[in-house]
């Protein structure tokens, strides 16, 4: 984990501090930095009945005792880019995706698609019942252009669509496409937290229902067939 640690931090914030640097010299008007859920829900310390909003910040410590790593990075990469925004005068909005499904258009599978991917293609007898956030690949583009054309955008806005169960997701898996090796059980997990997007609703932001980004998402991974068995 340590090796994750050295890792993955420096290029997050190193990386952002060189784009915006690059920004700034271009005198760029506006900035939106993608960053990610993952600098948002590790809060332990976040009333349990509330849902979790723009305010509230992955804890670095936190993250730090738990070895989220990625979470860790991406939280001090966007918390630098709100400061650089600050001492820069830089105009930066921020965009914090949960998972993306949806058809892919890289070559390769990330941690995202692997979600689907995994429950599709089976393996796992049983499987942990925790929460997923989850939004269409084609939502988050458009809502990072949404953001960046609309004047009266600020601050950060987190972009989620769907909030769902492992258990909940699977069964809507099973109903769309019965043929597939799903898992048999689920362990029961005590995770309730809640994710709001209202913010970027409230500036125009809509997102599709979530079976046209499975139904899309499947089709994509059968035609590069990443769902054949090895």
């Amino acid at each position: 984990m340590m090796f994750m640690q050295v890792d993955m931090i420096p290029p997050a914030v190193v990386g952002t501090r060189n784009v915006l640097d690059a920004c700034s010299k271009a005198k760029a008007k506006r900035v939106v930095v993608v960053s990610s859920i993952g600098a948002v829900i590790v809060n332990p310390n976040w009333p349990k009945d509330q849902a979790m909003d723009e305010e509230c910040w992955s804890d670095q410590d936190f993250c730090k005792t738990t070895q989220k790593y990625y979470c860790l990075a991406k939280t001090i990469a966007e918390s630098e880019a709100v400061e650089y925004a600050k001492k820069r005068e830089l105009d930066i909005v921020t965009v914090c995706p949960s998972i993306v499904i949806g058809p892919m258009l890289q070559p390769t599978v990330n941690a995202s698609s692997l979600l689907l991917l995994t429950i599709l293609k089976g393996g796992h007898e049983s499987m942990e019942d925790n929460i997923r956030y989850l939004v269409d690949v084609r939502d988050v583009a458009e809502a990072i252009l949404l953001v960046y054309e609309k004047p009266e955008a600020k601050g950060r806005y987190i972009c989620t669509s769907y909030t769902m169960k492992m258990q909940a997701l699977v069964n809507k898996l099973k109903g769309m496409y019965p043929n597939y090796n799903f898992p048999k059980s689920f362990t029961e997990v005590d995770d309730n937290n809640k994710l709001s997007s209202e913010k970027l609703q409230e500036l125009g932001w809509k997102y599709r229902p979530l079976e046209e980004s499975i139904v899309d998402a499947v089709k994509n991974y059968e035609e590069r067939g990443l769902l054949l068995k090895e």
